[in-house]
């Protein structure tokens, strides 16, 4: 018996329901990794495994309680009598633009999403956001024509549409959000200065020497490389590269 197979038998077993069918898996596992111990295969649905594309969004109840819980596939472990579903992509519509037409104007996002304003806030959205995305503020921000703090709030949205999932209104909350964050970081945020002085460096061929030298390094020299480099803290708007990086 390999290593592996005897963790399993260790491992105490809980029931799970997928889909109405009962299983048993170990208890330490996530939801992910529980439905394939149950036989599924994620052909859809899975992307990045650490919870930062989205695509595995999850929806559970428990036993004995009326509510509707919401996690991501692969951050959330399973517990006992969990009963739960994968919920395909939800089709929220998208507006349709090209993005260099646009000039950051609160009265463009009124006309690409104009059921901004069916909202009643509920704060259904809020609720069922795995990242704890206050969804319901940034739509408010928007309402307000404030791109700025909509941008700010969604920050941590990972596109994963549970939000209009369950919007009374029919919002397409996540692509709302997407939207603000592009127009605030294009036309709303002053450019980074140290992201000129970058630019500049690697165009100048600054860091080429020295990418080559990693590229012909072996696997333990450049983990040892890695281990010992010099880190520098970053100020903004200085040349904060590090002073030996040709020769990194």
């Amino acid at each position: 018996m390999s290593t592996t197979e005897a963790k399993q038998v260790e491992a105490k077993m809980i029931p799970i329901y997928v889909m109405g069918k009962k299983y048993e898996v170990p208890e330490s596992l996530t939801i992910m990794k529980a439905l394939e111990y149950s036989g599924y295969q994620y052909i859809r649905g899975c992307g990045c495994r650490g919870g930062v594309c989205g695509a595995c969004s999850t929806v559970y109840r428990k036993a004995g309680d009326y509510k509707i819980y919401s996690g991501l596939a692969c951050q959330t472990v399973v517990e006992p009598d969990m009963y739960l579903t994968q919920l395909p992509f939800y089709p929220a519509l998208r507006g349709t633009y090209s993005f260099e037409t646009l000039q950051g104007t609160p009265e463009e996002v009124f006309a690409l999403y104009p059921e901004l304003f069916r909202c009643v806030a509920c704060n259904a959205c809020t609720k069922i956001c795995p990242m704890d995305v206050e969804v319901m503020d940034y739509i408010a921000a928007l309402k307000r024509g404030d791109i700025k703090a909509a941008a700010e709030i969604s920050f941590d949205c990972i596109q994963c549409g549970l939000c209009a999932s369950r919007c009374m209104g029919e919002l397409p909350q996540y692509h709302i959000a997407q939207l603000a964050r592009r127009l605030n970081g294009t036309y709303l945020t002053p450019p980074a200065e140290h992201l000129k002085t970058m630019t500049a460096n690697i165009d100048a061929g600054r860091f080429t020497e020295g990418l080559g030298q990693l590229k012909g390094m072996d696997l333990e020299t450049l983990k040892s490389t890695y281990q010992e480099r010099e880190m520098e803290p970053a100020v903004g708007g200085e040349d904060w590269t590090p002073k030996d990086s040709q020769h990194l």
